[in-house]
Order: structure tokens, then sequence, then C-alpha cells
């Protein structure tokens, strides 16, 4: 049976671990905020650079040269935001992913001890009863566990899927940069 203190002492843990989440979440957002506003100063100042050599341009060839001198430094500019972008979520999705794992573990030793307080206490004749529930938690918990890996596997793979894209985008607009080029 629980206590008004138990009660109240695991409303105050759920409000402090909502407070610390949403801590968390405002963190997450600055930073995109921060990236976004240092890409776009980046983005501002090249765009001026750009255009004052455009205005420089004396023929034809030396257009195309230009043109083509963008192409590698964008793919390697977008896929840049994109990893520091992808960091700052996974930081923020590996944050939560631990409080809720550890509110998980917490909850089930929760209810083991409860689930063991009441085999304590059940009538003579029980005993069946008591081992069924002691393996129905035991099950859970297995279950929640092999969730919790699939997920993690599933995230590895996330990751280096990302990686292997980005790798990808920045070596083809290397070479397209590098076929304008010639």
């Amino acid at each position: 049976m629980l206590t008004v203190e138990q009660v109240v002492a695991s409303h105050k843990a759920n409000i402090e671990t909502l407070m610390g989440l949403t801590t968390k979440a405002f963190e997450g957002v600055e930073k995109i905020v921060e990236l976004n506003m240092t890409a776009s100063k980046a983005a501002l100042a090249e765009s001026g650079e750009h255009a004052k050599a455009l205005l420089s341009v004396k023929d034809a060839q030396e257009l195309l040269a230009l043109q083509s001198g963008l192409f590698q430094p964008l793919a390697e500019k977008t896929a840049a935001y994109s990893r520091h972008l992808y960091d700052i979520a996974s930081a923020q999705g590996a944050e939560l992913s631990k409080v809720f794992e550890d509110q998980a573990a917490d909850t089930q030793r929760k209810f083991t001890n409860l689930v063991d307080g009441a085999a304590k206490n059940a009538p003579a004749g029980s005993e069946a009863a008591v081992a069924v529930m002691k393996s129905a938690v035991s099950s859970a918990n297995s279950a929640l566990e092999s969730v919790q890996k699939a997920v993690r596997q599933a995230t590895e793979m996330a990751e280096a899927n990302f990686n292997a894209v980005t790798a990808t985008a920045t070596n083809v607009g290397k070479t397209t940069a590098k076929k304008r080029a010639a």
C-alpha cells in the first residue's frame, strides 16, 4: 500500500523530471537557433562576396569558372549544416532516451518491490499466483529491455546511414565542381 509521503515523493520526482526535460528541450532549441543564425550570417556574407565577384566578371568563361567554383563549397556547407543539425537532434534524443530509460528502470524497481511486498504478505496457498505474477513482471522487464536495445540499434543504423548520405552528397558536389571547372 502506498503512503501519502510516497505519492507526494513520486509526484515531486515526476515534476523534477519534467522540468529537466523542458530545460533540455530549450537548450536544443537554443542550439538550433544559434546554428541557423551563424549559417544565415555566413550565407549573407558569401552572397555579398559573390555579388561583388559577379560584378567584376569580364567574359563568359570567367563567369562559368566563378559559378562552377560555387558548387563544391555549397555542397560541403550544406552537408556540414545538416551534420550539425543532426548532431543537435541526436544529442537531444539521447538525453530524452536516457531519462525515459532511467524512469522505466525506476518504475520497474518500484513495481518489483511492490510485488515482493505483496508476496510476503500473501495468504497461505497463494504461492502459485505469486509465482505467476513474478514471472509476468520478469517477462515484461525482458520485453522492455529488448525494445530499448532495438531502439538503440535502430538509432545507430540511422546515424550510419546519415553519415553515408552526407559523405556521398559531399563527394557528388566535389565531382560536379571538378567537371564544371574542366
